[in-house]
């Protein structure tokens, strides 16, 4: 029999059926029990692992800052400040039918997670617009089939929905001969780009791994499959949904200046001076334009100091600059160290709501460990990592019973376990720390873009969506107190608002603003 570091086993018996088992190391009555007292001794620990000070969050910002200027200066860096080829922002006067799809978004509110969503977004300027949109479903075969055959199914549901959309009650379409609609593509797995309706995938993210598809133009791919299928659309834009939220929040509401995504994975998009790309500086195009920039910031922090300035970044030696400047516990190393892509995506490992639930589950193992928690009751559900879902953090947080009755409802429904009300007010606690520690962070990349950009003083609106902004109690309220600790009462002029939809009315509006921007021949092979 092997037991694990928990104390759960198991052994196989001569019949062939297994035996679970669960192990204590010492005796029960030596070990401490769960009182308010224990409790509260041991959260004073969390609380000072957990805690962000004003102080602290200002070298973030400050290294944050170095870091986008770097990512701006060269390529191939860990934050790579991708040009998007989106010049400006909207005019208010874009009007007109465009299309927009945008593959792989994941709904976790619907069985098998993700969607392939087709919109027709009618821009009828001065900040509004209607959408009507179709969902079809994409199945994990399909996101592991061959690129080509992937690209075939987009083009066929884009096909039955502008059919559909576009039929005349007598039997043929609306459309002109000849007539094509522009379309924006959001496809937000990283890509190469030269050019908006150009774009090289570095590798796929989300569960996506369509064989034939990395290192290949998938533009070209889906313009392959458009054409297969006789679908009346010309691919216009190329974008990221991120991008896409940019460009959205700022056609309804202009003072929005930066746009950012806090949910399964984070992200950024702001405005740009092109003269402050210089990257892009033998492109030639005019120093006084603005250009989008899609800041891929999940990797920050994965680099050394003395890589800012200089060449080694690409060597790979940079694991000491997050010891100096993110609050990485034990925890959080672990998270890393255990991930597919270990030293990869240092930023996002603390604030995303992918691994929020695991670093939690990480704390309370630990106390099982140390006899403190469930004493005498069996813990081997709570051994999987990422059996503790970050959704069951936001549910402690807004537990508003005095026995805490939903986290009792959490740990006897999901993990078979009993708990006392110190436990359980310890648990609500350490989420709120753990919580609050994500959107303080998450505010240091809101200020690194504010001061690199000097919006503080006339302050700005910032777009914000995914899971985490949207759902998770408090969490635009941590933000916001968080600016203020960075930037002092000044920070209250910069306010979080709810997104408008970047993947649907963002690609649409953007596929208008290329269609009217290569009409007028401006940067017309871009």
């Amino acid at each position: 029999m092997v037991l694990s570091r928990r104390g759960s086993g198991s052994i196989t018996l001569a019949s062939g059926q297994t035996l679970a088992l669960h192990h204590r190391t010492q005796d029960e009555e030596d070990l401490p029990h769960a009182t308010k007292k224990t409790m509260a001794d041991h959260l004073r620990k969390y609380e000072s692992l957990f805690t962000l000070t004003p102080q602290r969050m200002r070298m973030i910002v400050e290294a944050f800052k170095d870091t986008l200027e770097l990512g701006l200066e060269k390529p191939k860096q860990v934050v790579p400040m991708i040009p998007t080829y989106v010049f400006g922002f909207p005019t208010g006067n874009e009007v007109g039918d465009f299309l927009a799809l945008d593959l792989g978004k994941f709904s976790s509110s619907e069985p098998g997670g993700t969607n392939l969503r087709v919109c027709l977004v009618s821009v009828q300027g001065s900040g509004k617009f209607e959408i009507v949109q179709t969902k079809y479903r994409l199945t994990e075969e399909q996101k592991q089939d061959d690129g080509q055959k992937l690209f075939d199914f987009c083009a066929e549901c884009l096909k039955t929905f502008v059919d559909t959309n576009f039929a005349e009650e007598q039997g043929g379409t609306s459309l002109k001969p000849g007539e094509t609609l522009p379309l924006g593509f959001t496809f937000s797995y990283p890509c190469s780009q030269e050019r908006i309706d150009h774009g090289v995938l570095i590798r796929w993210t989300k569960g996506f791994g369509a064989p034939n598809t990395e290192g290949h133009d998938v533009a070209e791919m889906f313009r392959q499959s458009l054409a297969k299928y006789n679908v009346p659309v010309t691919l216009s834009a190329l974008i990221n949904d991120t991008t896409g939220t940019l460009i959205a929040s700022h056609y309804v509401n202009p003072k929005t200046k930066i746009a950012v995504i806090f949910g399964t994975g984070c992200n950024a998009a702001y405005m740009e001076h092109v003269k402050d790309i210089p990257k892009i500086k033998d492109l030639g195009i005019d120093e006084n334009a603005d250009m989008a920039i899609n800041c891929e910031w999940v990797c920050f922090i994965s680099i050394t100091i003395t890589s800012i300035f200089c060449d080694t970044i690409e060597q790979g030696a940079f694991d000491s600059f997050e010891h100096e400047h993110l609050p990485r516990t034990k925890y959080d190393i672990i998270v890393d160290e255990s991930s597919n892509k270990p030293g990869e995506q240092a930023f996002e490992k603390l604030i995303s709501g992918r691994y929020l639930g695991e670093i939690m589950r990480l704390v309370i193992c630990e106390l099982i460990d140390e006899g403190v928690l469930f004493l005498g009751q069996n813990t081997y559900k709570l051994e999987s990592p990422y059996v503790f879902e970050t959704a069951f953090l936001s549910l402690m947080e807004s537990d508003p019973t005095e026995e805490l009755l939903m986290i009792i409802g959490i740990f006897s429904h999901f993990f078979a376990v009993e708990t006392t009300l110190a436990e359980r007010q310890f648990f609500r606690a350490l989420a709120m720390l753990i919580g609050r520690r994500a959107a303080r962070l998450s505010a240091c990349g809101i200020a690194a873009i504010v001061g690199k950009m000097g919006y503080l003083e006339d302050g700005c609106l910032v777009g914000a969506d995914g899971s985490l902004y949207n759902k998770y109690p408090g969490f635009a309220d941590r933000v916001h107190e968080g600016l203020v600790d960075i930037f002092g009462e000044k920070g209250k002029n910069i306010t979080t608002i709810h997104a408008e939809d970047g993947s649907g009315v963002g690609s649409a509006i953007i596929a208008a603003m290329t269609k009217a921007r290569k009409e007028s021949g401006l940067y017309p092979d871009f």
